[in-house]
């Protein structure tokens, strides 16, 4: 029997450093999610562009190129009720304030992987802001 496809969660993972990026998206899959990967913020805003059944964003921040606000800001410009996670390893991170008034999430690193998939459900069932 084949899944309705609109019934699996989608997830766009956004991380620069390929081993990360490998185990959220890996982790992500075994919990049952349809997982797209990019590696810098041009392909991610381009893989939102070609599939709007994206539900959640999870992004890190610092990336060369075009870092994670810059991509959130992007995202949330083509798709207002997209979900977003931040990750950074920064414990001093300057959000900016339209981030913050957006109500994402920030995922400090290092964490246990085997969190990813709780916390996005838990983004994911969050009422629309």
């Amino acid at each position: 029997m084949n899944p309705d496809l609109t019934t699996i969660p989608s997830a766009l993972i956004v991380e620069d450093e390929a081993i990360l990026l490998m185990l959220v998206a890996e982790t992500l899959r075994d919990a049952g999610y349809q997982v797209y990967e990019a590696g810098n913020g041009i392909a991610a805003v381009n893989i939102l562009q070609a599939h709007p059944e994206i539900d959640i964003m999870i992004s890190d921040i610092r990336m060369p190129g075009m870092n994670g606000y810059e991509v959130t800001n992007a995202a949330l410009a083509l798709r207002p009720s997209l979900k977003v996670v931040l990750m950074t390893g920064y414990t001093e991170e300057a959000i900016p304030q339209n981030i913050a008034n957006a109500g994402i999430r920030i995922l400090r690193k290092p964490f246990d992987i085997e969190q990813i998939p709780a916390l996005a459900k838990s983004v994911l069932s969050r009422p629309p802001d």
